[in-house]
């Protein structure tokens, strides 16, 4: 393997000029910046990342901490914060939290150890005192889907609360009035956020949401299933279950399964987090869809402008309603794709109460470029 000794002999120049060509130095002329890369190309020269990083306190690495790799939404998440990243010169490492805190710690712990440029994180919850410490220190960071209230991060998500709204429009024009929630973990924003918005947006309607249909799950699909099988026990059970995420709303279609009920005819289901198999599964599943890959990739720019020195914003783009054919809807009125459904019409309802402000830090909006899937 050629060295850069080697460049620079090839060259005619001194090393140290080769080295201002590879981290182009504007010193060089014209000439020998010309020289020293027909040498690198004619040696095949590929510099020492290891050695530049010690030089340069830099090693275009980004560390990516999601909370389940099994979780269709956050691997395409990694998808393209992986492709973002590539195309901005960088490389990511990516470690999975499997909802787990500890399991998140030992991850930031040992991407911190190996002198990341920067972290994009998916906290499992909001009390971390490894993430605040680094966070503080001004460690470069931006939180991603979630994020810790209080801790000055630039935050980049997607607003789901509008979404569940239409989404509640929806159920109550197709006559539903029993609305049951599968919530995710109360620590975690998004889980608290969900909640929120579906709980007011049943309160819109009149319609209450008693303590018994509401379960607490932990976004994975086990708890769907244990929560789905306790709202099938009920003495009257709920006409929609919601899953506030596409795990726990596998979970409980497959207790719903095991009882031998149908999906819509005697339960209907609906999900946040949008996944391809929902498409697939019998009848298809509606859902609330998030821009993923946007997502993914406006967090890796943030990311980069915090690293270069560029200010960086928080960023939050719209959720959108999908309809299918999981809650009883016609055929007709859900088409087998997962374009953008239209709002669904509202019946006449009461006023709505006065909005309650969301979990949500102040963003900056931004609309959504279509570019993610479904």
């Amino acid at each position: 393997m050629a060295s850069i000794k080697d460049v620079a002999a090839e060259a005619g120049v001194s090393v140290a000029t080769v080295s201002r060509v590879l981290n182009d130095h504007p010193s060089v002329s014209s000439d020998a910046r010309t020289r020293v890369l027909r040498a690198v190309a004619a040696l095949g020269y590929r510099p020492n990342a290891v050695a530049r990083s010690l030089r340069t306190d830099q090693t275009r690495t980004l560390g990516l901490v999601i909370s389940d790799v099994l979780n269709p939404y956050f691997t395409e998440l990694a998808r393209s914060v992986e492709e973002e990243a590539r195309a901005l010169g960088y490389s990511v490492i990516i470690g999975n939290a499997d909802e787990r805190p500890d399991l998140q710690d030992h991850h930031v712990r040992t991407l911190l150890d190996r002198r990341i440029d920067g972290l994009l994180v998916s906290p499992t919850d909001g009390g971390s005192p490894l993430m605040l410490d680094a966070a503080r220190a001004g460690t470069p960071m931006v939180f991603v889907d979630r994020w810790i209230p209080g801790v000055d991060v630039p935050v980049v998500r997607a607003d789901g609360q509008s979404a569940v709204r239409d989404l509640v429009a929806h159920l109550y024009g197709l006559g539903h009035r029993r609305l049951a929630i599968i919530a995710g973990p109360a620590a975690t924003t998004t889980g608290s956020e969900r909640v929120h918005a579906f709980r007011e947006a049943l309160a819109a309607y009149g319609l209450p949401l008693p303590d018994v249909y509401t379960g607490q799950g932990d976004f994975q699909a086990e708890s769907g299933r244990r929560v789905t099988e306790g709202f099938l026990d009920l003495p009257e059970p709920p006409e929609v279950v919601f899953a506030a995420d596409n795990l726990m709303a596998l979970g409980a279609l497959d207790a719903i399964r095991a009882r031998g009920l149908r999906v819509p005819d005697d339960i209907a289901l609906a999900a946040f987090d949008d996944i391809p198999w929902f498409v697939h599964t019998d009848p298809p599943v509606t859902a609330v869809a998030q821009p993923t890959g946007e997502l993914g990739r406006a967090a890796v720019r943030a990311l980069v402008d915090r690293i270069e020195g560029r200010p960086p914003q928080s960023v939050t783009l719209p959720a959108r309603l999908v309809v299918r054919r999981s809650c009883g809807e016609t055929p007709e009125a859900a088409p087998e794709a997962a374009s953008e459904a239209p709002h669904s019409p509202e019946p006449p309802r009461p006023p709505a109460p006065q909005a309650v402000p969301g979990p949500a830090p102040a963003v900056t909006e931004v609309p959504a470029t279509n570019r993610s899937k479904p």
